[in-house]
Parts: C-alpha cells; structure tokens; sequence
C-alpha cells in the first residue's frame, strides 16, 4: 500500500520545490531561476504562487501553472494550488538568477545584457536588441545578429564568427 507524504509547507519549502520545476520552453533553466515565481502565500495545505510571465502572451503560461501545482502536490505540500498570472510587479530581464544567466550561457543562449548599476530598469528600452552580443560558446563578440525576433518574443538570434555557431540571446526587457 502506498500512502502520501503530508508535510507542511513554508514558503522557504514552496520556493524549494518551485526551484524543481524547469521551465517549459528552456529545460536547463528553472522557474525560481527565470524570475516568473512572485509573490508565495502558504495557508495550511492551500498555497498561492503568483506567476510574473515573461510577456502577455507567453505560450507556456498554461504549462508553468500545471506543473507548479504538480511538482507542489507531488511532495506532499499542498492538497490546493493556486498559481495566478500577476503582471505587477511585472517580470523583467533582471529577475533572472545570477545561477539562471549561469543555466542559460551553459545552454547555449546568451544571457540578457545586464543594466548598469543604478539604472532604472523602468528605463530600459523595451525589448532591447544589442547589435552584438556574446558568444555562449566560445564567449567572443564577434557576433552579429540575424533575426531580432527568434522563436519567442524574448529573444534574438546571432551567428558567431568565431566558432559559427548560431545562438539565441535573451532580450533585455
């Protein structure tokens, strides 16, 4: 007979889990990591994750609340899972963990550019698209950018002359 795991959950074990669940589009990258997690509220066995998309229209939107509330459930820390998609605060390219640019340059996507410090990140222009950009290869910036929308709105396709590689870099937004 098997039997479930009840645990009680802070938010501490919330963000613990979350930090479990990759991200739809960029398995390498989880969900903690990318910055979308805002705001976690635990009451008992119910918990409340507020989910700061990428942009409006994400497609993985639907994907990311289904395996929250699944990765939550499955280790016993809730029985409800409510995972909202708030847009204030809204997500920013430098939510990205320091450890998630780390996941992404590993992957084969060139991190968003970081703002220098004290800049107003209301500030940036939006969606941003540098003429160049660093090689998640070989790291030169012998790069050139082919197409500024790629497969998803946040990001951009290079090619590098160096070592010829294509990649993607994330916007900085």
């Amino acid at each position: 007979m098997v039997t479930s795991v009840r645990r009680t959950a802070g938010e501490a074990g919330v963000r613990a889990a979350l930090a479990r669940v990759a991200d739809p589009e960029i398995p390498a990258i989880s969900v903690v990591d990318l910055g979308v997690i805002g705001a976690v509220e635990v009451d008992g066995r119910r918990v409340r994750v507020e989910l700061l998309p990428t942009f409006v229209g994400c497609p993985a939107i639907g994907v990311m609340q289904q395996r929250i509330g699944e990765q939550l459930r499955s280790e016993g820390l809730a029985d409800e899972v409510e995972v909202p998609v708030v847009f204030d605060p809204p997500w920013t390219s430098e939510r990205i963990s320091p450890a998630g640019r780390e996941q992404l340059r590993r992957s084969g996507f060139a991190p968003p550019a970081a703002s220098s410090p004290g800049a107003d990140v209301g500030q940036l222009d939006e969606l941003a698209v540098l003429p160049v950009a660093e090689c998640p290869y070989c790291g030169s910036r012998a790069t050139t950018m082919e197409i500024p929308f790629g497969p998803t709105l946040c990001r951009a396709i290079y090619h590098c002359t160096s070592c010829r590689q294509p990649f993607e870099q994330f916007k900085r937004v």
